[in-house]
């Protein structure tokens, strides 16, 4: 580090003659006239007499000329070495930047006074510069001494003067700040992590509470609550805390939404749609209460226009066909559409086949779905998530500008639970009143002016997409592609001999069916018209035909058997003319000409080696010894002894009920005189306690006596 003071402080005129300084008089003469002109000696200060022999004057080095000084300055050996904890520039504005306003002002000011002292260091030196401008600044009301000045200009020192600022920053803000730290225990932190960051958002107080209590009764060092929530959020990022707490949900909000550019699309390229439950009570023909009926709506994505739409009771894909029918029939066919996953549009009939559905059981029989046949790209869009579809922020447009128009005034049922109005429940709108002002209320938002969108640019939805619509390559629907979003879909498999198809019970026939008997079709009809008959495809999406349905016809209805009877016949001739084209010959023809072949004989063959066995003795079948009988005592048992003296065998009687009970009674009899008791009789005892009519009658016996058994 360079020196602020050269070596050699106080000069005579002599010495500064002899010295060679740029600017300075090489003669004492000349060095005191330099001195009287510049009246060095109204600073006493900066000049004193000579102690010594000879006397004279002494002058400061600060009243020689500024060449002189740097001079001076830069042949002074340096006082110490560089600083080596200084930051480079780099790290210097960056550190800066981090800084509070007030720190950045003062450094700021600091920099003013020097450049002042820079200014008026030419013509008066630097030393009387700094003296100068601290008097000023004095003077001014921003106190600052002089020493103050130099000890700025060392902290600039060597710096380039377009990095001044930070390094006169006060340094302070540069130390590492040192804080008494709280002790605590380990285990306090981890279960308050445990307790606080967790789902359910618990308060920091509550989960500060049950910690405390938990370590107090274990002897573990705690922290005070705030002391707790300051090292939670030094040490827990808020991203994390939130996660932990808020879950995913949370997280995304952590990061802005993404923004997405629809300058590039064009009218009809692609659409978006969605349910919306108006917040309004509706009046529904054959329900007794009142409802509030869902709106299916499609929304161009270039222009936002609404371009169709259809009221139900809840979203179905009935009402999502209808309403993209419209789409199709008034607009054209889209190129992409953008759904949620909803049942209404992930299903069968609509997007079928389409790759990440994810709704319903996939079969690899299921029919292609009306989109994916018409060559429509289907997008489907972050479940429950309002910013995936443009089409949420129509909806908004409709709780504000439909919901509350006055002819639904007593009706409206609020946008919330609790945003319920002072009149909720009071009136309900009749249908036909709600489509009508539904739709008059779409109109006016399609044609509504001043719309900011980067596309619209202040003109309307429809303005927007008219203008785009006409320069457009807009795809048409032809005749055939109206069968596939008028109807809806099921996959039947047709009668294994005739063909036929029955559908919510209803029967489909035509003659060509029977070719197919056996297979599995798609069938495609209208859900409100099940008697307009079917149109049949291959799994494949083929078109196969129509099939019309079959009317039933009265037992004795003699028309409709005549009518069977003639179709019957009819189609009978039919299917034997073509048996005749293609079965020119007949099976008795056949049978003739088979007959009139001649025998074919087979070939007598004989063996060109022969190989001749000897004969053998003939061995008896069973070549064993046979066992004879034993006639020893054949004589002894014809002899029959009988001896008549013997006696006969007593015949026990038989046990019943009431002699089974006296037994009973006899062994606790002979039990309480104190008697032994065979093992048997213990055994019939215990056996007898459990026997139903034993304990019966043991009840009666107790109650009537001895006269109740007999």
């Amino acid at each position: 580090m360079k020196r602020l003071t050269p070596d050699k402080e106080w000069w005579t005129a002599s010495e500064l003659a002899a010295s060679g300084l740029p600017d300075v008089p090489g003669t004492r003469q000349g060095v005191d006239d330099v001195a009287a002109r510049s009246d060095w000696r109204a600073h006493p200060k900066l000049c004193r007499r000579r102690q010594g022999r000879g006397g004279g004057w002494e002058y400061h080095w600060r009243l020689l000329p500024v060449r002189a000084q740097a001079a001076l300055l830069k042949a002074a050996a340096p006082l110490a070495p560089e600083e080596p904890g200084r930051m480079d520039r780099g790290e210097a504005w960056a550190w800066f930047d981090g800084l509070p306003e007030k720190v950045k002002a003062e450094a700021r000011a600091r920099l003013t006074v020097l450049q002042r002292v820079e200014a008026m260091t030419a013509p008066m030196g630097r030393y009387l510069a700094v003296i100068t401008v601290a008097e000023a600044e004095t003077a001014e009301g921003r106190p600052v001494s002089p020493r103050t000045i130099w000890g700025w200009s060392s902290m600039i020192e060597g710096v380039d003067p377009a990095d001044y600022l930070p390094y006169l920053a006060p340094r302070h803000r540069a130390a590492p700040a040192k804080r008494r730290r709280a002790e605590c225990s380990r285990e306090f932190l981890d279960w308050l992590k445990a307790d606080y960051l967790r789902l359910g958002e618990p308060s920091f107080a509550s989960c500060w509470n049950r910690v405390v209590k938990l370590c107090e009764s274990r002897g573990l060092a705690t922290l005070t609550l705030k002391t707790a929530q300051r090292w939670m959020d030094e040490n827990v990022p808020r991203v994390t805390q939130v996660f932990a707490r808020q879950g995913e949900r949370g997280l995304s909000k952590c990061f802005p939404p993404q923004i997405r550019d629809r300058s590039m699309l064009t009218a009809m390229e692609a659409v978006n749609a969605d349910c919306h439950k108006i917040d309004v009570f509706v009046q529904w023909p054959g329900i007794e209460k009142p409802v509030r009926p869902q709106i299916v709506a499609f929304q161009d994505l270039f222009s936002g226009k609404v371009l169709s739409w259809r009221v139900d009771l809840d979203p179905n894909k009935v009402a999502v066909m209808s309403a993209f029918g419209e789409l199709i029939e008034t607009w054209g066919i889209p190129r992409h559409c953008l759904f949620d996953n909803g049942h209404e549009f992930a299903n069968k009939w609509l997007t079928g086949g389409t790759p990440t559905r994810f709704r319903f059981k996939v079969r690899e029989d299921d029919p292609l779905g009306v989109l994916p046949m018409m060559g429509i790209q289907v997008h489907w869009a972050t479940p429950a998530h309002g910013q995936a579809k443009p089409i949420e922020r129509g909806f908004r447009d409709f709780a504000d500008h439909i919901a509350l128009h006055p002819a639904f005034a007593g009706a409206y049922v609020g946008n919330r639970p609790d945003a319920k109005p002072e009149d909720y429940g009071s009136r309900a709108v009749p249908l036909d009143t709600f489509l009508t002002v539904l739709a008059e209320s779409i109109r006016d938002h399609n044609a509504r002016l001043g719309r900011l969108s980067p596309n619209c640019k202040g003109r309307s939805f429809d303005q927007t997409f008219a203008d785009s619509y006409e320069r457009a390559p807009i795809r048409k629907a032809t005749a055939e592609q109206h069968r596939l979003w008028l109807m809806g879909q099921e996959v039947r498999k047709l009668h294994a001999t005739h063909g036929q198809l029955t559908l919510h019970d209803n029967k489909y026939h035509a003659d060509w069916m029977s070719e197919y008997a056996g297979q599995k079709v798609v069938a495609r009809f209208d859900p409100e018209d099940l008697h307009a008959g079917l149109y049949l495809y291959s799994l494949q999406g083929e078109f196969l035909g129509e099939a019309p349905c079959r009317e039933k016809v009265g037992f004795f209805d003699l028309v409709g058997a005549r009518l069977h009877a003639r179709q019957k016949a009819q189609r009978r001739r039919i299917e034997k003319q073509l048996l005749a084209a293609h079965r020119p010959v007949s099976v008795t023809e056949l049978a003739a000409e088979l007959a009139a072949m001649p025998p074919t004989l087979p070939d007598q063959l004989e063996a060109k080696v022969v190989q001749i066995v000897p004969m053998q003795a003939r061995r008896p079948l069973i070549d064993r010894q046979v066992p004879q009988p034993d006639t020893s005592r054949d004589a002894e048992l014809r002899v029959l002894q009988v001896d008549f003296a013997a006696p006969r065998p007593a015949v026990e009687p038989e046990e019943t009920d009431i002699t089974r009970f006296w037994r009973v009674i006899d062994i606790e009899s002979r039990s309480e005189a104190g008697e032994p008791i065979s093992a048997e009789d213990a055994e019939f005892y215990q056996r007898m306690q459990r026997h139903p009519v034993y304990r019966a009658q043991r009840a009666m016996f107790d109650r009537d006596g001895a006269v109740a058994i007999g």
